[in-house]
This record gives C-alpha cells, structure tokens and sequence, in this order.
C-alpha cells in the first residue's frame, strides 16, 4: 500500500463532481470499457448460491409439467399461455394484466424498502451478465489486470486468439439461452422439432430464435452494463421510490472520512483521519464502474460486490468490518434505526389487497366458458308455426380433464335445439370447440321481436357448468 507522507493535511475534495459525469464514459463521449476485478466474500457468495438456483430453475422448468400441461409457457403465436399448468386464454386477459400490475407493485414495495435489491440479486440481466458470461470471460482471459493487459496490447496471436475463443463461446451460449428461452414460448418438444427437423420446414421460428440469439450476443458481449445505466427504466424509477428509511448499499461516510492511505501503527483518530484508507477496491470490483463512497448513485445495482471488497481490506488492517454495508440513509447521518414508514405500510396494505383480488379471480374463472353467438347477416326463418334461430357456438373446457357435456335452453321453456347429429358433446381437457345449432320456438312463445334467453351448458351429472345471456329474433308483432 502507498504510505502518505508525515505531514499529512486533510485534502478537501469535490465529492458531487462525480454527477457531471458517466463512470462509463470518457468527456468526449467515447466508452470506457469496464474491467471488474473478480468480487469474492460472504454477499458474493449468497448472490452465488442464488444465481445457480434461478438459472437451474431457468434451464429446467421447460420439461417440468403438471397434469400434462407445461409449468409456464407464453405460446403468444399461438394464443396458449400456462402458468403453474393452469391454462389461460385470451378471456382470462384481464386476469394476466392484474397479475402483471400486482408484480409490479411488488417490485415498487421492495424497492420502497429495500432499494435497488432486485436489480442485484434477482434480474436476469444481472444473472445472465455476472454468473454466466462475466464467469466465462474470467476463465478465457483471466482477472482485471490481465483483462486490462490484453484490451491495451496489439492484435498478436495471443489476443486474436483469446478474442476468438471469448466471442465463440459467447455466440454458442447466446445460442443455448435462446433454445431453452423459446422452449417457454413453443414448448421444448416444438424446439427439439425444429432442431432435428432443420430451419427448412420451420423458417419463421427458426429465423426468430436467430434475431433472440443475436440480441443475447449484442447485449452480454458488448452493450453490458449499459442495459442497467443507460437502457433500463427501473433504475430512473428506484430515484422516486427510495428515501432515507430505504434500505441500500451505502458507504459510512461518518466513519470513513477523511479518507487517506493506509499507514502502519498509526493512530488515525488522532490525526483525524476516517477508517477509509482510499485503497480503491471497492471501485474495481464494482461492474458498473463507479464509486460508491459519491453516494446513492443511479448505476449501482446494490450487488454487495464493494461490501465484501471492503470488509475484506478491513479485516487485513485491523479495522471493523461495515464500512460499506446495507443501511438506510437515516441510519447513516443519524444512527437511526430502521422502521417501517406509512408510504411502506400503504403500499404493503394495498399489495396484499390486490393478490387477495388475484386470487379471487384464479379460483373464480371457472372450468368452462361458452358464447353462442349468431352468425353475421343471418336471421330467423318460420316453418309450420315455429320460429328457428341459428347460433355459433364456442366451448372451451379450462381444466386438463374430458367433459361430456349437453345443451339446453334454460329460458324461455318450450325451446327445441337441433345439433346437426347427436346432443352430446364430448369435449377434451384445455381444449375450444366449435360447432352450429339451431334453436326452435313455437311462434306464440315468442312475444317480441328479440326475445331474450339464456342457453345453458351442463355436465354429465346434470349441474350447469356455464350459462349464456342472448336474443332470440321473431317477427315484428304490435302489441295493443
């Protein structure tokens, strides 16, 4: 470590110079590529243990099935959607969007309490960037130094060789992640079909999975970090959730201040210096390059990679430990402890509300939806003193179970239906049908010139298992 001179004078330092510029980018605009050294400690650790579990959960979940039907799959080609292996169709939209509302509200609270936390610990981008791609290019080409080394050194063997190597290996993952990302929108049986059948037969699909793996490849090979920085929302977002009861990575700028280099046998509370000995490791490990001592910053992802970089140094110069660490602001300039606020509780009351709502919904939608609608430009027919209407009808069974269903006019009575063949309709789990009938009426049974009735559908044991609300048409008749 650099040793400062006897003398030393507090150095005054400009610590908001660092908002008139972007850790990634130089003053003329140009991109500083950044180099993290290697993180390792407890967080990083954790963050490990919880990267592999998601990316098993990633790459296994497309074969994992229940009652037959896939865990999750978002078939928006083909308008099929699963999750948990309950179906949902294009009625059950409004049930999607709920949910979609509800996760975000989630992520909002966590961010209230929590900070930027997801962004760390949970995003894909951040799993993919960090436990997948960084990890390989830390095997190919080594840790920051020699990262670095390599970037500043001429196109010889060595580095074409290592380039080549890197990119090859990023191409064929950005390849592997797009199979098994489509697996959960086609289903891995239609992604083995198009493997072993070839690009021929499955053009579109396959051309699809091309324009997926390039993106993969353009983002974790070069755009980066710059998906957090520059490209993400969520991190513009985090600026107008947290305040100073949010938990976060903060620097202890109390205790470490003023910062100066590291001297053997000195005692810095007698000279007036912080327990930060300025050893800049905290910076190096940081994959978005910037310093975490500035303050709560737009580009951390709250990755803990500078706490264990920290606790590390101050365990070897005989310091304490959570010079960086997770804390609230509050906590920091004033040693409070943390509490739940009212924008907290608020958003916690209504979060619950809404997934009661949800669940409501996801048990109440039914087993069974049926429409009988008319077909467009048709209308009613009278023979031998009966009036006739003719109806498409839609029946989608939402379980994963065979339904023997028939159909009958609930009211008015009196009501005859003719199913062009046999009145019983087997209909197969998760599966539409489609089909005409004709519905009679003796004329003076019919009162109005639209009548209204209710078609119901019902089971083997005889319950309704859906109703439908519609008009039946007759002839003008003035009533005195």
């Amino acid at each position: 470590m650099n040793i400062p001179s006897d003398n030393f004078q507090p150095v005054e330092i400009d610590y908001e110079d660092f908002r008139n510029s972007v850790g990634t980018m130089d003053q003329t605009g140009k991109r500083k590529w950044v180099f993290p050294r290697k993180p390792k400690g407890k967080y990083t650790n954790y963050r490990n243990y919880v990267s592999y579990f998601l990316l098993a959960l990633f790459f296994g979940l497309p074969f994992i099935k229940i009652n037959n039907n896939p865990v999750f799959l978002f078939n928006v080609i083909d308008r099929r959607f699963f999750i948990f292996g309950q179906p949902f169709y294009l009625q059950d939209f409004f049930i999607l969007a709920l949910g979609a509302v509800t996760s975000v509200i989630f992520v909002m609270l966590f961010t209230v309490v929590f900070g930027r936390i997801f962004c760390g610990w949970l995003c894909p981008q951040t799993i993919f960037m960090e436990s997948v791609f960084r990890k390989i290019e830390y095997w190919i080409e080594g840790d920051r130094n020699k990262q670095m080394k390599l970037d500043r050194q001429e196109w010889d063997a060595e580095k074409i060789r290592k380039r080549t190597i890197k990119w090859s290996v990023f191409a064929l993952t950005s390849v592997i992640i797009t199979n098994f990302m489509f697996m959960y929108i086609v289903g891995y049986e239609e992604v083995f079909k198009i493997i072993t059948e070839g690009p021929a037969d499955h053009s579109l699909k396959f051309l699809g999975m091309i324009g997926f793996a390039i993106t993969f490849y353009f983002t974790f090979a070069w755009l980066r970090e710059q998906v957090c920085t520059l490209v993400c929302p969520y991190g513009r977002l985090q600026g107008v959730l947290i305040d100073k009861q949010t938990i976060n990575v903060y620097y202890d700028f109390k205790r470490g201040e003023n910062r100066s280099k590291w001297r053997n046998n000195e005692d810095r509370k007698a000279v007036g210096k912080g327990d930060c000995i300025d050893c800049h490791q905290c910076v190096v490990v940081c994959p978005t390059g910037i310093d975490i001592r500035n303050g709560q910053q737009l580009e951390c992802v709250n990755c803990t990679a500078c706490i264990d970089a920290c606790d590390e140094v101050m365990e070897k110069v005989g310091l304490p430990k959570g010079l960086i660490r997770y804390a609230t602001e509050a906590e920091i300039e004033n040693r409070e402890t943390f509490r739940f606020t009212s924008r907290m509780k608020a958003t916690a009351a209504f979060l619950c509300l809404l997934i009661g709502f949800l669940g409501f919904l996801m048990y109440d939608r039914g087993t069974m939806e049926a429409k009988f609608i008319k077909p467009a430009g048709s209308t009613f027919f009278v023979k031998n003193g009966k009036i006739t209407n003719t109806f498409i009808y839609t029946l989608l069974n939402k379980t994963n179970e065979k339904k023997v269903l028939t159909i009958k006019i609930v009211t008015p009575k009196n009501g005859e239906i003719d199913f062009f063949g046999t009145g019983r309709i087997v209909l197969k789990g998760d599966e539409i049908l489609k089909g005409n009938i004709n519905i009679t009426f003796p004329e003076e049974d019919i009162k109005f010139s639209k009548q209204n009735m209710t078609i119901g559908v019902f089971d083997e044991k005889g319950e309704m298992v859906d109703s439908f609300d519609t008009t039946f048409e007759g002839p003008f008749k003035l009533l005195l």
